[in-house]
């Protein structure tokens, strides 16, 4: 059985918080930026290029977002329940290491390894959401369902910006639907893991972490167990029945004027 402690808890939950920094430096970096910049038509990695006045700051984004999506995934694992718990850490680790080489090669350096980058963030931060969505939910119905719909919604934008089909919000506009959803969602899932420290500190059963419903054999038994009951207390009601029964023919017979004699 896991349990969690409650350090790692809140350290975990303060590192998927943390991550809501890379809207503050994103928001930073566009501002020094020289000669116009447009949310809707420039890509993100645009901020981390040579053109860019706050491009070490923007890459310096990229790698600490890596960081705080590792270090939360790793210390917030033993909370997280059922299958997808072993999904989580490889998905969101793909995350991390994706927006790691976005900032450590940027656009104009190598852009193949960032090109990888950026595929491996995407694709890895929308279904990370829906795997943690599915981990988190036997903990809150409605904090799974927000992640759910997050993850869902950065896997279509994420179909749509890798395809080219991007008129509609802008290529830039496209990628932050994309992107901007892991970062919310975690945070989203760290305040609320944190909120529900007493529950997650609990120690949970190995059973319901690889599947919170009951599985078919402990069902066969657990039916098994009540037919047997059931059995039991009706053998005993006909026997209670049957003594009942006995014991009324026993003062039918006996005599009115002289209870100690039987009737002829």
């Amino acid at each position: 059985m896991d349990r969690v402690n409650p350090n790692r808890l809140r350290w975990g939950a303060i590192a998927w918080l943390l991550t809501l920094q890379f809207f503050v430096l994103e928001a930073l970096a566009e501002a020094r930026y020289e000669g116009g910049y447009s949310r809707a038509d420039d890509v993100i990695s645009a901020l981390g290029a040579a053109e860019s006045a706050g491009r070490q700051l923007m890459n310096a984004s990229f790698v600490l977002q890596a960081v705080l999506i590792l270090a939360g995934t790793l210390l917030l694992r033993p909370a997280l329940l059922r299958g997808a718990a072993q999904v989580v850490p490889v998905l969101l680790g793909a995350a991390a290491a994706g927006v790691l080489l976005v900032g450590a090669f940027p656009t104009d350096g190598n852009s193949t390894l960032h090109a990888f980058g950026a595929f491996l963030y995407l694709v890895g931060g929308g279904l990370g959401l829906i795997a943690l969505a599915y981990a988190v939910r036997p903990r809150s119905e409605a904090l799974g369902t927000t992640l759910a719909l997050l993850g869902m919604v950065a896997t279509g934008a994420t179909v749509l910006f890798l395809t080219g089909v991007v008129s509609h919000l802008g290529e830039g506009g496209t990628e932050r639907v994309a992107a901007y959803p892991l970062p919310l969602g975690l945070a989203v899932a760290g305040a609320a893991l944190w909120r529900l420290r007493p529950a997650a500190t609990e120690a949970v059963p190995e059973v319901d972490q690889a599947d919170a419903r009951p599985g078919r054999r402990e069902e066969r038994e657990r039916a098994r167990a009540e037919r047997a009951a059931r059995a039991r207390a009706r053998d005993e009601a006909l026997e209670a029945a049957a003594g009942r029964a006995h014991a009324d023919r026993d003062d039918a017979d006996l005599d009115v004027d002289d209870p100690w004699a039987r009737r002829d």
